[in-house]
């Protein structure tokens, strides 16, 4: 790539069209009679496309682009089938929660799930718990997302990685400062985005690769196992996706994503059934298009690149852009990459802040949300989303490796701790307290110290060992402590009292 400014072009008017949006968004936001309920949850008003829109964002980042694609490169059609479970998870997520979320947010007045969570429990403690469980993977979450972002960023423009850090990484908080409302616009936006990156991708490598054809012989002649058969074309890699990992995909990216709480909120701001229905479908056909489309793009980026870079897998689709692209192409397509960046990062930030403000300030320290005036809500909301993205920003100028490990088992942290007093909690009325507090322990507890130690079970992701623990502490601590109080089964389970 010869011409830097050419490729910054579009990325600085997309950055400009966010920003936009942005202001649009904090205009509207002014207007509102209900500042909490309007700043986290968009006053429940989302259509149906626009809630799919901004799941798939949501659950989309920069690993979809680079991480994800670079591993499909190296393993093959297997990685794809190992990607394929990421299908089903907006369908899934809506179709099992996403309606009795919005009966039991609006009977209850919630705003964040972990105030469903302290209706449902009735535990200031559990709560508190959550709510740090929260904070800290979403902000190894974030500065993970904000390292990657910033990395394939310097790596196509030519620019330092800190100034190309704080270009985007700033432009995300700002943005996401003006709340939910901004944060789902600017979501769908970025959706669009992906999916017009991944398609230019895709030209550049039919193009380059000599057409479909030609890639395939390219695959089918490499890496060949005893058998005379390329690894890249079989579903274990060749032995190097053992099926039990397969297996595992179907819990990690598929069913165990119902308990991820950035996903979990968007059940809270649709505004009707049918908008629910609706999001069911488009988010089912965007997510596999998006999951699975950049999933095979790295595949078949195999013709085109055929040795293994030497900076790792990750450089695969970097050096795509910036070998084989015009600078103006290249400048769109990594729109793609940064956009699932920031939708990611301001989905987090804005379930972060609405956890500080909401869950912590106003109801585990007793700061009655009566008592604090419009403005006041305002600047506090404000201010807590503004100081997030500073502290994972200055994480991401320096980062240590810590937090690069934490951001790795992050999603399967969050899915050890909220899947079961989610998922039984709305479904089980025995479910108690105690029983989600063993949940919680048991499961993220065993998930922790089985990825700290290394320790897998006939190669099984420990998301596996998370999952598994926490509903059998789940059930045995249900069996102890208070029975659910028949004042909230009144609530939760009215047709079983």
């Amino acid at each position: 790539m010869t011409n830097p400014v050419m490729t910054l072009v579009p990325v600085m008017a997309f950055l400009a069209l966010l920003l936009a949006v942005g202001f649009i968004a904090n205009r509207s936001l002014r207007k509102s009679e209900d500042f909490e309920r309007d700043y986290f949850i968009a006053n429940r008003s989302l259509g149906g496309v626009v809630l799919a829109m901004t799941l798939v964002a949501t659950y989309g980042s920069v690993s979809s682009f680079v991480s994800g694609p670079g591993v499909a490169w190296n393993l093959g059609f297997g990685w794809v089938a190992f990607a394929a479970p990421q299908i089903i998870t907006g369908f899934l997520l809506l179709g099992v929660v996403g309606k009795k979320l919005a009966v039991l947010a609006r009977r209850t007045d919630s705003l964040t799930i972990i105030d469903i969570l302290r209706e449902r429990y009735g535990s200031n403690t559990l709560s508190i718990i959550f709510s740090a469980v929260l904070l800290i993977f979403f902000t190894a979450m974030v500065v993970g997302q904000f390292m990657g972002g910033a990395q394939i960023f310097a790596a196509i423009t030519g620019l330092d990685y800190k100034l190309g850090l704080v270009l985007f990484a700033a432009v995300t908080v700002i943005y996401t400062s003006s709340g939910f409302r901004a944060v789902v616009w600017t979501d769908a936006v970025c959706a669009v985005l992906m999916l017009t990156g991944m398609v230019t991708l895709g030209y550049t490598i039919l193009e380059d690769g000599g057409g479909l054809s030609s890639i395939m012989q390219t695959l089918s002649a490499a890496d060949l196992t005893a058998n005379g058969v390329s690894r890249h074309l079989l579903p274990d890699a060749g032995g190097l996706l053992p099926w039990s990992l397969l297996f595992s995909s179907w819990l990690l990216v598929g069913f165990c994503t119902v308990g991820l709480p950035q996903s979990l909120v968007r059940c809270l701001s649709y505004k009707s059934t049918r908008d629910l229905s609706r999001a069911m479908v488009v988010a089912t056909v965007i997510c596999g298009a998006l999951m699975i489309g950049m999933t095979l793009l790295g595949v078949l980026a195999r013709g085109v690149i055929l040795e293994k870079p030497a900076s790792g897998t990750d450089a695969v689709i970097p050096l795509l852009i910036v070998n084989h692209m015009h600078p103006l192409l290249a400048g769109i397509t990594i729109i793609g990459p940064l956009a699932a960046t920031m939708s990611t990062v301001s989905s987090l930030l804005i379930a972060a802040s609405s956890t500080v403000v909401r869950d912590l300030y106003e109801k585990s320290f007793g700061k009655n949300p009566a008592d604090i005036s419009h403005d006041a809500s305002k600047k506090i909301s404000v201010t807590i989303t503004l100081l997030l993205g500073a502290v994972s920003i200055l994480l991401a100028m320096y980062p240590q490796s810590i937090v690069v490990w934490v951001n790795l088992f992050a999603f399967g942290g969050l899915e050890s701790a909220f899947l079961w007093p989610v998922v039984l909690g709305f479904f089980w009325p025995r479910m108690n307290a105690c029983g989600a507090m063993a949940g919680v322990f048991g499961g993220l507890g065993l998930y922790t110290l089985a990825m700290a130690t290394g320790f897998h079970f006939y190669h099984f992701h420990n998301i596996v060992i998370g999952t598994a623990a926490g509903l059998l502490f789940s059930v045995i601590g249900s069996y102890f402590g208070t029975p659910t109080p028949r004042s909230v089964k009144a609530v939760f389970f009215p047709h079983k009292i």
